[in-house]
């Protein structure tokens, strides 16, 4: 047996329990553990998209300042380490094995039983308490107040990066109710940093920071500087930006990163004024060595240029097509996505006349009928030149790749994290 497939055995008799909110099954299994999570403080992070951005951001400025710093994102890729990182290095397997059956000895014993997710969270924690970490940055997996990664009362600052209509389902049929669940990481007299959010989002986020006495930034997008302008000499090549008086590269791309690594610089301001020492040295040092895979990516296959990006919901695939309409080509897409998401709001935000579609089931998930999003994608752009059905993504890959050997054509992959994951497990030419 494979360690990766010693970790899915592990975690499978959890699984069945599914997505279950609340926070009493997390708490009592961490008890078992001796509450690990009061002995790291944490920088939380929620909102619907940039959130793993900035963890990326945030743990590599302070890895590059000198702190022990832990990272806990969701989901993964392609392999369950990728989640739990230390000083930007993924848990190594066997580590995690060992971790994962500390947890499980407990959780078994509970009659009560964590969720799959619970279970992990739980490892997350029980880990970055065991590897002394200075601080870790923690990843709200879904919402924030009934979330597992919500049980310290006190963390050193609370972020909503973005809020959008996603995971309605569970969180709300609208954005003042999916605000409200997000809004629960925000703790009494613990400083908030608050991205651009919409009008009815911020009433709800405005009342929830009066009721707690949350000293808060609300974040202004970073400015893009041109060449030249970063103020001194030598500064090598490449995108910078400027966030207040904090110059810096920015090697993410789309303009969505001129608002999440201000979210960062802010964050390490207050940090500062708490007393966390971090030199602007580590802040460039940490931004320039950031990477966050899948998300607007470039990598090849077959030796030719390919675009990747989750791109999983509108807000995201807004700022992908604003990316997109930057290089100025139509587009082939390779689409995918799952059966939850909102299928005509993504395609009305990506499509555009002459544009080519070709989509993909996602493998191993609750995907959405590539038949059905045809149906939908040809009545929200009747003006594509091409709208093709596969049943499998290396198919319509290599059939496209068939079909324009000797082109230029900007193709994009995108529609859905999991996909991404399928891709990288299985195209051994690419890494992550």
């Amino acid at each position: 047996m494979t360690e990766y497939s010693s970790i899915d055995s592990l975690l499978q008799p959890f699984k069945r329990f599914g997505v279950n909110l609340g926070l009493a099954r997390i708490k009592q299994l961490l008890v078992e553990l001796d509450n690990p999570q009061d002995k790291v403080p944490i920088i939380h992070v929620a909102g619907t998209n940039g959130k793993g951005s900035v963890c990326a951001y945030l743990s590599a400025i302070l890895t590059a300042t000198g702190y022990r710093v832990g990272r806990y994102t969701s989901p993964h890729l392609v392999s369950w380490s990728e989640r739990i990182s230390l000083n930007e290095q993924p848990i190594k397997q066997s580590v995690l094995l060992d971790v994962l059956q500390q947890v499980i000895a407990k959780a078994n014993s509970l009659e009560d039983r964590p969720t799959q997710f619970e279970v992990f969270t739980a490892a997350a924690w029980l880990y970055f308490a065991q590897s002394q970490v200075d601080l870790a940055v923690m990843e709200v997996g879904l919402g924030g107040r009934l979330d597992a990664t919500n049980v310290c009362d006190r963390p050193l600052l609370s972020i909503i990066t973005s809020i959008s209509r996603e995971h309605w389902q569970r969180l709300g049929p609208t954005i003042p109710d999916i605000t409200g669940e997000k809004a629960g990481v925000l703790k009494a007299n613990c400083p908030a940093v608050i991205g651009k959010l919409p009008p009815e989002a911020i009433v709800v986020v405005q009342q929830k920071i009066a009721e707690l006495n949350c000293p808060t930034v609300w974040i202004e997008p970073a400015v893009e500087l041109e060449s030249g302008e970063t103020g001194e000499i030598g500064k090598p090549a490449g995108r910078w930006a400027k966030y207040e008086d904090v110059v810096y590269p920015l090697p993410l791309l789309g303009d969505i990163q001129l608002h999440n690594s201000a979210i960062a610089i802010a964050s390490c301001k207050i940090l500062q004024q708490k007393g966390w020492a971090i030199a602007e040295t580590g802040i460039s040092e940490g931004m320039a060595k950031t990477q966050w895979p899948g998300r607007l990516q470039w990598t090849s296959y077959r030796d030719r240029p390919l675009l990747i990006d989750g791109a999983h919901n509108t807000a995201a695939a807004i700022a992908l097509r604003h990316y997109l309409d930057t290089l100025n080509k139509p587009v082939t897409f390779i689409m995918g996505m799952l059966s939850t998401k909102d299928h005509q709001d993504v395609f009305q935000a990506l499509l555009r006349p002459h544009d080519q579609l070709h989509l993909v089931t996602v493998p191993g998930h609750s995907s959405a009928d590539p038949k059905d999003l045809a149906v939908i994608a040809q009545q929200v752009c009747p003006q594509l030149s091409q709208c093709k059905i596969y049943d499998e993504l290396f198919v319509a890959l290599d059939n496209i790749w068939a079909q324009s050997a000797n082109s230029e054509k900007l193709v994009v992959f995108c529609g859905s994290l999991y996909l991404i994951g399928y891709f990288f497990a299985n195209n051994t030419k690419t890494k992550i």
